[in-house]
């Protein structure tokens, strides 16, 4: 590990990344207790004025923390050298910006350094101008520690008062005597001002919980390694000289050796713990797809570096390309329901898209709409050939901020949304007609009749809305498989991808059914799951398998449950037909022990997927898991195992899971489907099985998982391959 090396006296054993959430957690903090502050500034000739203005500083930069005001946090400046001279009291300055201010002006006085006759001034005098310990008093001194007189009494009685001591060391601070000075446990309150970021924290860190609030969510305070260190003067013997010394003898001198001392400046260390906040920042999420790089820019934005061949939006998606030829209508939402924020985020997301998905030859026709209590179509289908001017276009949509007639808007879009006119003849008439409504807004007339206006016209309708617009899409596209949803309005973003597939399903309703596929299904089985929603994701597999044709040709299907152990309810070779697997797939009990998703991806890697089992080598293979999240924690390692040797892992996850645990186990946020309730399983279905059916199209590696047994070696060929067997024979090294 790196490390955070202040001015070479202070030395924080962290990462460059932890350097960084240290610094930063000082933008978040606001200390807004009832609490009087006293500075105690060391003036003294040892320190100098330059170390004097970096104390006045830190001094500064700490005031940035406190919610400076009469009923809150007071603040007052004592300096001390060969006398203590009150600078300002506690009640003079009522504001933040007053009290900086009144710092800056404070002038270096010089004089010797008495420590000791300070805290007894205090004693004397109490915390000027404050409340008289009717709330927390905080004694902040920043010195070199070199007093000239002792200092255990005075800070003993200090803190016997209840005054809470903070020892902040400036230039090469003589740390033993700041630790005499400092509150217990010393290692919270002995600080050092040469960075005054990493210093407030600190100083912020120990207050937090005891006396100021937690600071922002997901923040917290960590102990790291560290070491305080400073110069010191030490005598050396150098030597020894010859001398002349005095004798009894009378007139009589002799001569004799002398050691010769020099004094040497040495680096003296301490090591210690360092109690600092942290807080999350952008990245720590690992926002950034496909190999891309998180770069924070503050506290809560970043941006991400994405490979070449990614970059297709913000987070580094797949450049997507509609290599399918539509024309397709864009109709957003612009009534009041939907809000100038949603309309706004709706042209933000058209405009992504069609960044993402329009190249220079795409295929595609692209129009839009929009609507409240009348519809208008500003960008006519096909009146833009290029991105740029069709995104101009767009900018320049206006929000009107109507009623929300969403009824009355498909049936005149369905009329009049395609009709070709001489300005549009180029428009290809026998390309397939989609119709993408983007809405936030229930709708106040009727919607029932909308998928008979889309069946009669022959048009594709697909619905875009937060998730609390479910229903009502499904009303309105007659199908659960046409309607996209999202959870939040960053979520909206992520479902791009899932859009432009949508689209391309139009002219491909058979989906992979002439796609050769080893699919295996793991299905948690335990009591995380209970019984009633076991049945859940049974039925979603068994309607699931209506999607293929299943042959030894074409797809085989293979159902693993699983709670604390995996079995195997059916091989990829035991069923040759759709009957037989819906019939076998209905007898699958419930376990209801503990759940361990890792020992079912094990078992599949070495029981289920493989030559012996049925597994056919060059077909393509998919491993789908069905959880609700229980039991991941041992199933990364495995996962990956799955996906070196060539098997595609898909995580359908229902309810509450840590995405970051989910995502370890997926690879990719692309192989991630992550649903709300049980129920909802069913409108991801479609979702799934285009995602399984574009995987079948990829090329195949015919070594992974290797088709050879007994430690056989597979050796790819043109188009073929052959097993290298050691003391086995057979293709396969399967005969001994």
């Amino acid at each position: 590990p790196t490390v955070l090396l202040v001015l070479g006296v202070l030395e924080i054993h962290v990462d460059q990344e932890m350097v960084g959430k240290i610094s930063a957690a000082v933008k978040l903090m606001q200390c807004s207790a009832s609490l009087d502050v006293l500075f105690l500034l060391d003036g003294s000739y040892s320190i100098g004025k330059g170390s004097f203005e970096r104390s006045k500083h830190f001094a500064g930069k700490l005031c940035d923390a406190l919610d400076i005001h009469p009923d809150r946090v007071r603040v007052g400046m004592i300096q001390f050298s060969s006398t203590s001279h009150l600078e300002f009291p506690l009640d003079s300055y009522l504001t933040k910006q007053e009290v900086k201010e009144r710092i800056k002006r404070t002038l270096f006085r010089g004089g010797s350094t008495e420590t000791g006759r300070a805290l007894k001034y205090i004693l004397r005098k109490g915390f000027p101008g404050g409340r008289n310990s009717s709330v927390p008093e905080i004694l902040i001194i920043i010195s070199d520690g070199k007093s000239q007189g002792s200092t255990v009494m005075p800070a003993m009685q200090v803190k016997e008062r209840h005054i809470t001591v903070f020892a902040v060391g400036i230039k090469f601070p003589r740390w033993e005597e700041l630790h005499v000075l400092a509150s217990e446990p010393p290692e919270q309150h002995l600080l050092f001002a040469g960075d005054a970021d990493d210093a407030a924290n600190g100083l912020y860190s120990a207050l937090t919980g005891s006396v100021c609030s937690t600071t922002a969510p997901g923040c917290k305070v960590e102990s790291h390694p560290c070491e305080r260190r400073t110069l010191e003067t030490v005598k050396e013997l150098a030597g020894n000289y010859v001398c002349w010394k005095g004798s009894k003898q009378p007139n009589a001198v002799q001569a004799s050796l002398c050691p010769f001392i020099r004094w040497k400046r040495v680096l003296v260390k301490y090591p210690s713990r360092c109690f600092r906040t942290v807080c999350p920042d952008p990245c720590d999420s690992q926002p950034c797809q496909n190999g891309g790089t998180c770069v924070p820019e503050g506290l809560d934005r970043y941006h991400c570096l994405c490979l070449v061949g990614y970059g297709g939006d913000f987070h580094c998606a797949a450049k997507l390309s509609l290599e399918c030829g539509v024309d397709l209508l864009f109709l957003l939402d612009s009534s009041a329901g939907v809000t100038l924020e949603g309309f706004l985020r709706y042209k933000a997301f058209l405009k992504r898209f069609l960044q993402a998905a329009m190249g220079q030859d795409s295929p595609m026709n692209v129009g839009v709409a929009q609507y409240d209590d009348d519809v208008r179509i500003p960008i006519e289908l096909g009146q833009h050939k290029d991105t740029l001017s069709l995104m101009k276009s767009v900018d320049a949509l206006d929000f009107s901020g109507g009623r929300t007639l969403t009824g009355r808007a498909l049936q005149y879009i369905a009329e009049h949304g395609f009709r070709s006119t001489p300005v549009f003849a180029d428009v290809q008439d026998d390309l397939p007609r989609v119709i993408v409504l983007l809405t936030d807004s229930k709708s106040q007339d009727s919607v029932a009749e909308a998928p008979q206006y889309m069946k009669d016209r022959n048009l594709f309708l697909i619905g875009v809305g937060s998730s609390f617009m479910r229903a009502e899409l499904t009303k309105v596209t007659g199908n659960p498989q046409q309607t996209i949803v999202y959870s939040d309005p960053q979520d909206l973003f992520n479902r791009i991808p899932e859009l432009q597939r949508r689209i391309c399903s139009v002219d491909n309703a058979e989906g992979c059914q002439a796609q050769s596929l080893d699919l295996t299904f793991a299905v948690d089985a335990s009591s995380g799951v209970g019984p009633e929603n076991f049945l859940h994701l049974r039925h979603f597999v068994r309607s699931s398998c209506l999607h293929f044709t299943i042959n030894r040709d074409l797809t085989q299907i293979a159902l693993v449950i699983y709670g604390s152990k995996a079995h195997t309810a059916f091989a990829l070779a035991t069923h040759t037909s759709n009957s037989a697997v819906l019939q076998a797939i209905d007898q699958v009990p419930f376990l209801g022990d503990s759940a361990s998703a890792g020992n079912a991806l094990l078992h599949i890697y070495g029981d289920v997927m493989t030559v012996q089992k049925g597994a056919r080598p060059g077909v393509n293979k998919v491993v789908v898991l069905l959880t609700n999240g229980g039991g991941l924690e041992d199933a990364a390692a495995p996962a990956q195992q799955l996906r070196h040797s060539g098997i595609l892992v898909f995580v359908v996850v229902v309810g509450d899971a840590q995405r970051d645990t989910l995502l370890r186990v997926a690879g990719s946020p692309s192989y991630l489907v992550h649903i709300s309730s049980y129920e909802d399983l069913q409108y991801y279905q479609g979702f799934i099985i285009e995602r399984i059916c574009e995987e079948a199209k990829s090329p195949v590696n015919l070594c992974k998982p290797n088709p050879c047994m007994n430690q056989g070696v597979c050796i790819l060929g043109p188009g073929s391959y052959r097993c290298e067997c050691h003391g086995w024979e057979g293709p396969h090294c399967e005969s001994s």
